[in-house]
């Protein structure tokens, strides 16, 4: 009987082991995830901060689902280190685990900058349920929070931190919000209906040092302005966990090194989303997890499976406003475009020399978005 073992139980994992049981109806499978959750929504922590939910409601797989499918699923086990040669991973507690085939879907952790200041106490992240739960706990009288990055993240960490009758300043270094998804015409309306919420920004700015003696007490940008802060939630991207490979005889970017197989480059070793890099790209979107971990499962279980590139495509909810995205957003204006704005509406449709749909922006209403991501991808 063969035996699978998966590092990682976020999309890219837990779909690989519905995969390989799909495929394979008698392998041991083994799930090891350092949470303490079944496998959870990370896109909805920022509902969890809110308290508009509780940890139960981030929960998408419940351990009944795991029973139903004989997959082993360990909760709180930490992997240490892997042994390639004698294909063994061991965990934090010295337990070996043998494995067949495996899958690194260890993902990605959050970029902290190298800020003069960063270890300070009351200075966090948003990547886990753990996070959540320190950023839901500030006490009231802890009332000023400096997110710094205007991404997706950054804005919604903002927008439950507002809901906690917090005062959030969100600092970018890009001149404009949400830079890999809106071009500055839509970032400018966004901008103009989340500063009515209460958010402040500093677009065009970067952070030079968190003040403070052992814990925060402002954020000084490289202006030379100081923002006073109780607290401060960076949320300036992701980096992939290469902690386990970083001495391994496989091949790494940014990411560990894939075929279409989702093969690394020693046989027998797959790696799925974020930890993952396929033809130099590594997006850290959900669509694509889910998508190399299927692919992943079924040849780990001696099917045949093939990879290919999603484009990017984002529907969003940013502070309750609707956006989204896909293709090339033309924020150069590279390309020809076809945009209005009528109140907080706004669209752009991109279309390259041939007149063939290539690109879409969309903020406030989102009714022909599916439609025109299908005419993007030539369906």
């Amino acid at each position: 009987m063969k035996q699978y073992l998966i590092i990682g139980n976020g999309a890219a994992g837990t779909t690989a082991a519905e995969a390989i049981r799909q495929t394979d109806e008698e392998g041991k499978i083994v799930l090891l995830t350092k949470e303490e959750l079944p496998f959870y929504s990370r896109m909805r922590l920022p509902e969890y901060v809110a308290g508009r939910i509780s940890e139960n409601d981030l929960i998408i797989r419940k351990p009944d689902w795991y029973k139903e499918r004989a997959i082993d699923l360990r909760l709180g086990a930490t992997v240490s280190r892997v042994d390639f040669q004698v294909k063994q991973a061991f965990t934090d507690t010295n337990e070996a685990i043998p494995y067949d085939s495996l899958l690194l879907a260890c993902g990605s952790n959050s970029f902290i900058p190298p800020v003069e200041g960063s270890g300070k106490e009351n200075v966090f992240s948003l990547r886990s349920v753990a996070d959540a739960g320190k950023l839901a706990d500030l006490p009231a009288d802890m009332e000023r929070v400096v997110v710094i990055g205007g991404g997706l993240l950054g804005l919604e960490a903002g927008a439950a931190l507002l809901a906690r009758a917090k005062k959030v300043t969100v600092v970018e270094f890009f001149d404009r919000l949400l830079p890999r998804q809106l071009d500055a015409q839509g970032a400018n309306l966004l901008q103009g209906v989340m500063e009515t919420m209460g958010f402040g920004f500093r677009l065009g700015q970067a952070t030079e040092e968190i003040t403070g003696e052992g814990a925060v007490a402002g954020v000084r940008l490289k202006s030379g302005e100081l923002l006073e802060a109780d607290a401060v939630v960076f949320a300036a991207g992701v980096r992939s966990d290469l902690g386990l490979v970083r001495d391994a005889a496989i091949e790494t970017d940014r990411g560990i090194v894939v075929d279409d197989r989702m093969e690394t480059s020693l046989p027998g070793v797959f790696a799925a989303g974020d930890v993952a890099q396929y033809d130099g790209i590594n997006f850290c979107i959900w669509p694509e997890a889910v998508e190399q971990g299927r692919v992943a499962g079924i040849n780990m279980a001696g099917g045949e499976a093939r990879y290919t590139t999603i484009a990017p495509s984002n529907r969003l909810k940013v502070a309750g406003i609707a956006v989204a995205s896909a293709g090339e957003i033309d924020a150069d204006n590279k390309f020809l475009s076809d945009t209005s704005i009528q109140g907080d509406v706004y669209r752009k449709i991109v279309t390259n020399d041939q007149g063939r749909t290539i690109g879409c922006i969309m903020i406030g209403d989102l009714k022909e978005f599916n439609s025109i991501v299908k005419a993007i991808k030539g369906e």
